[in-house]
């Protein structure tokens, strides 16, 4: 074997390298796509009230005070389980109550606490962004976060 390492070595090492390791970034690219359209959300559940509560959700930029499974601002909590909070899993109706409930009596006007805005939403949208949120919660996010109170 050669003591020098030529520039045709380093060469090959190189182009051999980037193209495992580019072919790697595809597969687990495509891995991570897989997963999570087969196993970690629910697509199935997916309808037309989730997307309209989605579209609430992005219209008036909840995620800039809210956190939404991790991803969002941290001034406001974390709403990727809060259907599981409020009971959504035992009493669907009874979580579906109070959240719009809460929704709707926001700015609560307690001195010295975060208020979240009156964004005056119509029965629909509250309809829509609870089913959101419901829909949120059913999304298998391996544990995150790893408490119920977010």
């Amino acid at each position: 074997m050669s003591e020098r390492f030529t520039k045709a070595a380093a060469r090959n090492i190189f182009y051999g390298g980037s193209v495992f390791f580019f072919v790697l970034f595809v597969a687990l690219t495509v891995h991570s796509h897989v997963f999570i359209v087969n196993t970690s959300s629910n697509s199935d559940t997916l309808n037309a009230n989730v997307a309209r509560g989605k579209h609430v959700w992005e219209k008036n930029a909840c995620i800039n005070c809210h956190t939404l499974l991790g991803e969002g601002a941290y001034f406001a909590p974390e709403l990727g389980n809060v259907w599981v909070r409020y009971g959504g899993r035992d009493d669907a109706k009874g979580a579906r109550d109070t959240l719009i409930a809460w929704m709707q009596s926001q700015p609560s006007g307690v001195e010295g606490r975060r208020q979240m805005p009156d964004f005056k939403l119509n029965d629909q949208e509250l309809n829509d962004l609870v089913d959101f949120l419901e829909w949120v919660s059913r999304i298998d996010t391996q544990g995150w976060p790893p408490n119920d109170a977010g």
